[in-house]
């Protein structure tokens, strides 16, 4: 495919996508939507997955799942059900390894052409990095230790339109960065984990000054000039 050499044309070495790439891959993705919209797989309206675990919680409980959980899969209850983020992708011909990355955590997932079959196997190999997906499967550790999810079913949640900022410069312009906050959590955990460290130390102040018997309030910003910017102020 035209996107894939795009992406694994891409080395260290080079410099990064540049605009008229990016313009060429959201055309390819928004042909392969509209193919999706025809045969009536329309993402955007398939929006239902119920997962039972984040990917964090299975890198903790391993053990136990392990024990628990085992190849022969089917309508039990005990089979893992995750969702997240498609951020890289490894193409090993009828066997692919993808990681998945939810709001807390990557896990890697193992999708084989015989378990999912043949035809759903043509569908995945045609979904791209960002794209967000549903999977159920059960857990095991790869010859090299990495905690894996065998995929028996996986489903297409939400179609990535634009592509992520390539693997090796990531984002790393800073005014990029600020203007477009969200592509900057998705590729940059450590921002994502500040935004939730903050949350939870103004949640701990409130509740502090709440049991004090202080009262919220709102008030405008006072300074001692009128400004904004290098915009003239209003009367």
């Amino acid at each position: 495919m035209a996107e894939e050499q795009l992406k694994e044309n891409t080395s260290p070495e080079e410099p990064e996508q540049t605009e008229e790439e990016v313009h060429e891959l959201k055309r390819i993705r928004m042909e392969k939507l509209e193919k999706l919209k025809a045969e009536g797989k329309n993402p955007f309206e398939i929006t239902s997955f119920d997962y039972n675990i984040k990917n964090a919680e299975i890198r903790k409980q391993y053990s136990e799942l392990e024990a628990k959980l085992t190849a022969q899969y089917g309508d039990d209850a005990d089979a893992l059900k995750i969702a997240g983020r498609i951020m890289t992708w490894r193409n090993m011909g009828k066997a692919n390894f993808i990681d998945v990355r939810d709001s807390t955590d990557r896990m890697q997932v193992y999708v084989r052409m015989n378990d999912i079959g043949e035809e759903q196997f043509k569908e995945v190999k045609t979904w791209d990095m960002g794209d967000i997906v549903g999977v159920e499967g059960f857990v095991f550790k790869t010859r090299t230790g990495e905690i894996t999810v065998h995929a028996q079913k996986i489903t297409l949640l939400s179609k990535s339109l634009l592509p992520l900022p390539e693997k090796w410069h990531g984002l790393k312009d800073q005014d990029t960065r600020y203007r477009q906050r969200y592509v900057d959590l998705i590729v940059n955990p450590e921002v994502a984990e500040t935004f939730r460290k903050r949350s939870k130390i103004i949640a701990a102040i409130r509740r502090y000054l709440d049991a004090q018997g202080f009262i919220e309030v709102e008030t405008p910003m006072l300074v001692a000039n009128a400004g904004g910017a290098s915009a003239r102020p209003f009367e």
